[in-house]
């Protein structure tokens, strides 16, 4: 069995320019909460010429600790891994005031809210540049890969510097917790998919929006891709047992998670339900869940 340890040890202070290696630097958003931890991290990649990777939400002491850590620098490009309410609505003053491109997969569908606690989705997020799976953006002295993986949120990218061999995660993979997946826009297969094809890379260390960064990160992913095919495999033995609803399960295996947590288990048991009707195992009728062979 492969064992998840998370790391809470984070001391970033917000407004303050981190060294993290010789290409990237960090700056902390002063959003704390129980989804974003300490807040949300912005990245700049380069020198001289550089990349913003999520500017966070629409905070203006935020956006002056950007402009003043790039002071006397040309930001060229402004990446968004992601467009929840926490890392994308920032993009559209600071592409005013530094005149940089924004780049991202694209919006998502409207109405894919769904009944979000973590965050709101930012509908107003269009990406000047819509990056696909693979695409590449350049800058002097760095070369950033676009790394598909939804899940999390369909739109969601990872950056992979490739000289560093370091990998910008958003919200995907997170040293200090799992990642809500939260129905209609969050998706558990597909979440699970891209664990998996972040296992086939060869990233050496990652940088999450929320928390400290993890160096031999396949561990960690490896024990994240565990924990949710246990909790799968938990939800589906409480139907075995006579459970019918998501307020039934969350009960019965969250027992021991702070009950102000629950309404993210539910989610989160959402999505893992709708991943056990797509495989076949279970299915809905008159509202209630139960095995597909009964």
């Amino acid at each position: 069995m492969t064992t998840l340890a998370f790391n809470r040890d984070f001391k970033a202070v917000p407004g303050v320019v981190e060294r993290l290696s010789p290409l990237a630097r960090r700056v902390l958003c002063n959003n704390p909460g129980p989804y974003t931890f300490t807040g949300t991290s912005s990245y700049i990649v380069g020198t001289g010429q550089v990349a913003i990777i999520d500017p966070g939400p629409n905070d203006e002491a935020h956006l002056n600790a950007l402009l003043a850590a790039v002071g006397g620098e040309t930001v060229s490009q402004i990446l968004i891994t992601h467009s929840h309410a926490d890392h994308s609505p920032l993009a559209a003053r600071l592409k005013l005031a530094t005149g940089a491109v924004t780049a991202g997969f694209g919006a998502v569908a409207a109405g894919h809210d769904g009944q979000r606690i973590d965050a709101s989705v930012d509908h107003a997020f269009t990406p000047d540049q819509v990056l696909g799976h693979g695409e590449m953006l350049a800058g002097k002295g760095w070369t950033i890969e676009a790394v598909f993986t939804p899940g999390h949120m369909s739109n969601h990218l990872c950056f992979a510097l490739r000289e560093e061999k370091s990998l910008f995660t958003g919200d995907h993979v997170m040293a200090w917790s799992t990642s809500v997946i939260a129905p209609p826009d969050g998706n558990m297969a597909q979440y699970m998919a891209s664990l998996r094809l972040l296992l086939e890379r060869d990233d050496e260390v990652y940088h999450p929006a929320h928390g400290p960064s993890r160096r031999d990160p396949k561990p960690l992913v490896r024990g994240l891709l565990s924990h949710r095919q246990m909790r799968e495999a938990a939800i589906l033995a409480r139907i075995r047992q006579g459970d019918q609803s998501i307020e039934e399960i969350v009960a019965a295996i969250y027992v021991d998670v702070d009950p102000t947590l629950h309404g993210a288990a539910a989610l989160s048991t959402l999505a893992h339900l709708e991943h056990l009707i797509e495989q076949g195992l279970i299915r809905q009728r008159d509202g209630a869940y139960e095995l597909a062979n009964s």
